[in-house]
């Protein structure tokens, strides 16, 4: 029998009811077993209580405003940060490329993850990505041969990857 994939279901009160409904629904109707080991119920009032769900963590927090209102909010989960910083690890190994093919198959793979991630309060996440290939594309550059790769005179290496090599910031 094949397990349910992941699945929410949000309830102002979850209680017995919902979870038979849920049990049923899935299990009956579509066929599918429920994973029980992995069902959980979160409760996203409490303080520090938050829901990892297709890349994003869902979690309350406070007004920007200082009202005494909470919203739900969405960021991309440490753990899409970790993936797509170990893809790009794996794009930009050590190995010997095309320079302008490189930058255009990591543009690609940033744009991506970028657009899936555009929902929610995902600019922190973005910033440390934007970081995190800067320094890789820069140690790339420079053990690329014996001797290390500089940008020209008087241009900074930002300049240098994202205006004269065309490496997209998000």
């Amino acid at each position: 029998m094949r397990y349910a994939d992941d699945f929410v279901i949000l309830a102002r009160y979850p209680g017995r009811r919902i979870a038979a409904w849920a049990e049923a629904t899935v299990e009956d109707w579509m066929g599918l077993e429920n994973n029980r080991e992995k069902t959980t119920v979160v409760r996203l009032e409490e303080a520090g209580a938050s829901l990892d769900f297709l890349g994003y963590t869902f979690r309350y927090e406070r007004d920007k405003y200082g009202r005494p209102q909470r919203f739900l909010n969405r960021v991309p989960s440490a753990k899409a940060c970790a993936r797509e910083r170990a893809k790009l690890r794996e794009m930009i190994s050590a190995r010997p490329c095309f320079m302008p093919a490189l930058i255009a198959e990591v543009n690609d793979q940033v744009r991506g993850w970028a657009n899936y991630f555009r929902h929610g309060r995902s600019r922190p996440a973005l910033r440390a990505l934007n970081w995190y290939l800067q320094q890789r594309m820069v140690r790339h550059l420079k053990c690329r041969s014996q001797r290390p790769y500089r940008p020209p005179a008087g241009v900074s290496w930002y300049a240098h990857l994202c205006k004269q090599l065309g490496l997209v910031q998000l």
